[in-house]
């Protein structure tokens, strides 16, 4: 209810859920280009060019854009993920037009000046270097990195001090100018206002050709699925002097269009989602092991990564590996339980609803299912889903993720042999 679609013949997609009640608009250019879209010599690139379309464009500077936006008290910022770049405003229902005018401007004419580049460069390794600084942060991607060694979406998205350093302007403006056009976007927007509002606003400003109308050929694309990648399973212990040891223990998850994401939803849910969830009662607050434990899944394109996480004393890391080897075991061979899944599903049902409390998150919604699936399922469609989803479901799905064999990731101060008991 409350969202409207539209697309054009350029490609371009217009995505809405008017929301009355509130004052405040969210929106957001999402862009079809992320880190797996980049060759191995100009990893960074996606995130580099999100720092340099904030530079300036060939009618305003840097310093224009971020002070049209704090003299309205908007926000003005961006993010990079794997598959997706998407640049986000939050301003006043009455400054949105001003907010499509700067988002506009930038997606289409950016100048990359190679001065702005040289500057960014160093904020970047700066990034980086903070990134590194932080453990708990860097054994996710080091996690990644060894469970698809070879393949584009096992790449950090930061890219590397080498590939930064060497990135050009050449580079970096040939991969804005393949990947940043109309049939790559699609502009979302949650709030107080009209769609076919922003649908004026887009027409004025951009390239969107005439309305497409149902039935006809669509000028954009989903983005190509590919074979999946296949889990490696190789231990990795990457040693560094720290005050924990920081463990991933995982393996390949479910596409984000697997029919059966949904019950994994819930099974993720039981085993590594709250205080209640079995990682945290059974690491945590049984044993005192650790201060953070728990369980994510991440979907792409044609994969999906599934891990756990938990930071412990080094001299306590076999015993924690051993106790998340246990559980996951004993979900993958049918142990979840009547109680932990009701739970678990009553805990993704109040969530999934309660993360939609303000436009942000409307609008993220959207925009992601968007340009990620082509489609938007309703928030009660959504709910359905999970409901739908029964005790034999979870444990069936359980057994098909959880049974596969396990990539172990370890950052800590202590080389690999120090854990040859838990490394099979």
């Amino acid at each position: 209810m409350g969202i409207e679609r539209t697309e054009f013949s350029s490609g371009l997609r217009v995505v809405t859920e008017r929301m009355p009640g509130v004052r405040s608009v969210s929106l957001g250019f999402w862009v079809l280009a992320g880190s797996r879209d980049e060759p191995p010599v100009i990893s960074g690139s996606s995130h580099f060019l999100e720092h340099l379309l904030f530079k300036g464009t060939k009618t305003r500077s840097a310093r224009e854009i971020a002070e049209d936006f704090d003299a309205v008290g908007g926000d003005v910022n961006a993010f990079t993920s794997k598959e997706y770049t998407c640049y986000y405003a939050r301003i006043l229902d009455g400054d949105l037009e001003m907010a499509v005018d700067h988002l506009s401007d930038m997606f289409q004419d950016s100048v990359l000046r190679s001065a702005d580049l040289d500057a960014e460069r160093q904020v970047i390794l700066e990034e980086i270097n903070m990134h590194e600084d932080s453990p708990e942060e860097v054994v996710h991607d080091l996690f990644t990195e060894a469970l698809w060694p070879n393949h584009p979406l096992g790449r950090p998205v930061l890219g590397t001090a080498e590939t930064i350093r060497a990135a050009t302007r050449d580079k970096v403006h040939r991969f804005y100018r393949k990947h940043y056009v109309p049939a790559g976007l699609v502009v979302a927007a949650a709030g107080n206002l009209r769609h076919e509002a922003l649908l004026d606003m887009l027409r004025s400003r951009m390239d969107t050709g005439r309305m497409v109308r149902s039935g006809e050929p669509q000028g954009w694309n989903l983005r190509a699925s590919e074979t999946a990648p296949e889990s490696s399973a190789k231990p990795l212990v990457k040693r560094r002097k720290t005050e924990q040891a920081h463990i991933c223990l995982g393996t390949n998850g479910l596409a984000r269009s697997d029919p059966d994401r949904f019950p994994f939803l819930i099974v993720n849910g039981a085993l590594g989602t709250g205080m209640s969830s079995r990682l945290f009662q059974e690491i945590r607050e049984k044993r005192g092991l650790v201060y953070s434990v728990y369980s994510y899944h991440s979907q792409y394109t044609e994969a999906g990564l599934f891990s756990c996480y938990a930071g412990t004393t080094p001299a306590r890391a076999q015993e924690v590996i051993g106790l998340l080897r246990r559980e996951l075991d004993d979900v993958a061979e049918g142990g979840l339980t009547a109680e932990e899944f009701d739970r678990a599903k009553g805990h993704v049902k109040g969530s999934m609803v309660l993360s939609l409390e303000d436009p942000g998150s409307r609008m993220s919604r959207i925009g992601k299912s968007e340009i990620a699936h082509g489609e938007i399922l309703t928030v009660n469609q959504s709910l359905k889903r999970v409901e739908d989803v029964s005790l034999e479901d979870a444990r069936r799905v359980a057994k098909r993720v959880l049974s596969q064999p396990m990539t172990l990731t370890v950052l800590g101060p202590f080389a690999q042999r120090d854990l040859a008991g838990v490394m099979a």
